[in-house]
């Protein structure tokens, strides 16, 4: 009954016509169980590939091909987490920076800071953690975590070490910041 046609429907509301006749097709209950143990053993063991969630599934009794245990985990977006090749070369352009603190010795603590972030692999979603270190005694100073990679609460992990432990000597000295 409609005045518009297939293609200008689909054009006002800037879809592919081929999206039109699409027919979802529901993805059966047992393709769903297995997908799930696909992701237990992915989050057990996030460094095995396809042959191993494959033995891993045949030790619990399910038999699966290879090639559906990867056609599975590129559906629920998984890949093996290793070191891939040429992971420490830089890239073009990449510029390289010195090595502030190389002619500096780390005697006492409170003299130089660090701080690093790190995600935690949860059920569901990433967590980032921040953290700020005394270099010395390696102690935490600071720590925040996150579920966005954004600098708040990156800022706020800073200041909090600031608030509490003043900064660090390195930017005390009486020359000034050596940075």
């Amino acid at each position: 009954d409609n005045k518009l046609s297939v293609s200008r429907q689909c054009e006002l509301l800037a879809l592919a016509r081929s999206t039109f006749y699409r027919i979802l097709v529901e993805i059966p209950q047992s393709e769903i169980a297995l997908m799930e143990w696909i992701d237990l053993c992915h989050l057990e063991h996030p460094c095995y590939g396809t042959r191993r969630i494959r033995d891993w599934l045949e030790d619990r009794g399910l038999n699966v091909n290879r090639k559906r245990v990867r056609r599975l985990k590129r559906k629920l977006a998984i890949e093996a987490r290793y070191p891939k090749k040429r992971l420490s070369r830089p890239g073009k352009g990449h510029q390289i920076y010195p090595y502030l603190l190389r002619d500096v010795i780390i005697s006492h603590p409170d003299h130089v800071w660090a701080t690093d972030i790190t995600y935690i692999p949860m059920a569901k979603a990433l967590v980032y953690l921040v953290a700020i270190l005394d270099l010395y005694s390696r102690r935490v100073l600071a720590w925040r975590l996150s579920n966005t990679m954004d600098v708040s609460f990156c800022i706020e992990a800073l200041e909090e070490a600031l608030e509490r432990y003043g900064p660090p000597e390195i930017f005390n000295s009486d020359q000034g910041s050596q940075f």
